[in-house]
């Protein structure tokens, strides 16, 4: 199977099989030809590995879940608390998200978007916070 083929299978695109095996995410073996020789332990690490990308794990966090994934040894607990950290990123940004959403509302809301030149939304953008200023 090639590179192409186990990129259609696993939903990963080349390049980044290419990526994962350039930076050790993934060991491919190769045939005396130098062509990779994809097995099914190949195609279920690429897809777990497209599915936590896909779920927002950084490659570090990839890195670690997969050799807990390939460990058989592993404890459950470990790969919770990976998830755990994940989960507790994810909220950050959302409240970030939540955040900058509502002053983005509340600045299109205060504007008339008529003729007139004054705009609530430019002199926000245009603010500058003066105890933030340099000494």
């Amino acid at each position: 199977m090639n590179i192409s083929d186990v990129a259609k299978r696993t939903g990963v695109n080349a390049k980044t099989i290419r990526y994962y095996e350039e930076i050790g995410l993934i060991h491919i073996p190769r045939d005396a030809n130098g062509y990779r020789r994809f097995d099914d332990k190949n195609l279920h690490s690429l897809a777990f590995l497209g599915r936590a990308r896909a779920l927002g794990f950084s490659i570090e966090e990839c890195r670690t879940l997969i050799n807990l994934y390939q460990d058989p040894a592993r404890a459950s607990a470990d790969v919770k608390r990976v998830a755990l950290e994940h989960l507790a990123q994810v909220q950050r940004k959302i409240a970030d998200l939540q955040s900058l959403y509502d002053t983005l509302a509340t600045l299109v809301h205060q504007c008339a978007g008529d003729q007139r030149p004054d705009c609530p939304i430019l002199k926000d953008l245009a603010h500058v916070d003066s105890s933030q200023a340099c000494h």
